[in-house]
Formats: structure tokens, C-alpha cells, sequence
């Protein structure tokens, strides 16, 4: 009976603790620190998450999960309640955001620019310093043009430059939307010989460059600003407002300034930092 009782005993025991180990691993696990962060194609397919955010865990204790899309669409993600922090790059549409009553403060980060990308031959003759005339001549021209249609902080700029030039409904029978993020916009303009806009930090990450190259650049209205906030915990309980502050207070910091001011492809600095400017 004994020997019994202690055969049908064991397994169980076993079965138990494998339970009990299982559970509190699961429990380690969901209580984790970690935060969603909305954010845009360029500043992932720049390279830039990739060397900042070890250093932000390294510095918190807290990860990071990034979901890259158009600024619109990242900031419509925030607005569902489904990211805790937003990254982005469309100020207009940030101090909107905040109006609304969905973001707690916006915060300057760091700033580039952005560039006009074409063919080495240049069939249009853009080559210069104002983008609008590039874009008057891509109008007229009927040039091959790849617009990245994704209410993307850069699509917003793109829109303000047609607008500018008093163009938007007459872009030209070239202008295609794509709908995508801007590495697949520099891969179709790449493989179609096409002009398309684009920020410089993807495109100094972009390696298929085909016979493309920077035709506008250097006129201050290329001028590309990135903003920081934290979802509203009065629109969305659920967020996690304190570990989504804790990267807030980091990336404006001097250490999280260093860091971005740090991060260069080919000895090129990508990003500028700026905070509390």
C-alpha cells in the first residue's frame, strides 16, 4: 500500500510543480516593464531604433516595442488606446493630437531634413536648392513622381509643397501613390527611375539605390521636425503612463540627446537633436 501511495504520489507532485514554475514564470513574464510605441517608417528603416533603444532598456529596465507606420496612422493608433507613447513627425497633426485631448504634452525630440531623390540624368532639370520649383517642373514635365500616400509625415510634406506651389490638382499624369513606407517608395522610385521625397536618415540606410541620387536639398522648408508624447491616461486607462514618461524624460535628457546625436551611417550624422529648443 505504501509503495503504492508513493508510485501514484510522485507524478503528481512533478505534474504540480511544473504548474506552479510555469504559472510564475507567466506571472515574470506579464509583469515585464515593457511599453507600445507608435512610431514612423523613418525613424525604424533609418537604423535609429536599432541603436537607441538598447540604450534606453539599458538605462530603465524598460522595453520597447515599436509599431512603425505613417505618422496618421501611428497617431490614429494612439487615438485607439493602442500604444502608450508616440513618435512622430508631422507637427500640425501632433498639436492636434494634443487639442484633442490624446496626448499629454508634445516635446521637440530632434530634427533632419528631407531630400528630393531622382535619377542621376535628371530628365527634368530639378537639380537645386527650391523645392517648389522642383515641384513645378515635375508638374509640367508630367515627371515619373512616387508619392507615399499614407498620410505619412512625409506625405504631409509632400502635400504642403503641391500646395505651395499651387498644384495639388495638377500633379501630373507621372504621379503615382503607393501607399507604403518610404523604404518600398525608394525601392519602387529605384526600380522605375522615378523622383520621389524622402527623408535623408532612411535614405542614408537605403542600400538599393539603383542609379538615384539627392537632387533638392538645402531649402529650409525641407525642414523635418520629430515630436514625443505620451498617450492620455483620461482617454485610455490603460496605458502605461509611467513607464511611457520614463522614455519621454529620457529621449529629451542630455544622455538620450548624446545618443541620437551619436548614431551616423558612413561618418554622416543622421538626426539632430534639439530638445527643449
Amino acid at each position: 500500500m505504501n509503495r503504492l501511495n508513493f508510485v501514484t504520489f510522485k507524478p503528481f507532485s512533478l505534474i504540480r510543480y511544473a504548474l506552479v514554475a510555469s504559472i510564475s514564470i507567466a506571472s515574470m513574464t506579464s509583469f515585464a516593464q515593457s511599453i507600445v510605441m507608435a512610431s514612423t517608417t523613418s525613424t525604424e528603416q533609418s537604423g535609429l531604433f536599432a541603436h537607441l533603444l538598447p540604450a534606453f532598456k539599458a538605462a530603465s529596465g524598460v522595453d520597447v516595442k515599436v509599431v512603425a507606420l505613417g505618422t496618421g496612422q501611428a497617431l490614429d493608433m494612439a487615438r485607439r488606446g493602442d500604444a502608450d507613447v508616440v513618435f512622430v513627425h508631422d507637427q500640425e497633426a501632433e498639436d492636434k493630437f494634443v487639442a484633442d485631448g490624446f496626448g499629454i504634452k508634445r516635446l521637440p525630440v530632434m530634427y533632419n531634413d528631407f531630400v528630393l531623390i531622382g535619377p542621376a540624368a535628371d530628365p527634368l532639370k530639378l537639380k537645386g536648392n527650391d523645392i517648389v520649383e522642383a515641384f513645378k517642373k515635375l508638374s509640367a514635365g508630367n515627371g515619373n513622381f512616387v508619392s507615399r500616400g499614407d498620410k505619412s509625415g512625409t506625405h504631409a510634406a509632400e502635400l504642403r509643397h503641391w500646395n505651395t506651389a499651387a498644384l495639388a490638382d495638377k500633379k501630373g499624369s507621372g504621379y503615382k501613390e503607393c501607399g507604403c513606407g518610404m523604404g518600398p517608395a525608394l525601392n519602387i522610385a529605384a526600380s522605375s527611375g522615378a523622383y520621389v521625397l524622402a527623408d535623408r536618415g532612411t535614405w542614408l540606410n537605403f542600400k538599393n539605390r539603383a542609379d538615384l541620387t539627392i537632387l533638392v536639398e538645402g531649402d529650409k522648408r525641407l525642414f523635418n521636425q520629430y515630436g514625443v508624447m505620451g498617450v492620455n491616461p483620461a482617454k485610455h486607462g490603460h496605458v502605461k503612463v509611467a513607464d511611457a514618461q520614463k522614455f519621454v524624460d529620457w529621449i529629451i535628457s542630455a544622455p538620450g540627446q548624446a545618443v541620437i546625436a551619436g548614431y551616423k551611417i558612413g561618418g554622416e550624422q543622421l538626426f539632430f537633436p534639439n530638445a527643449g529648443k
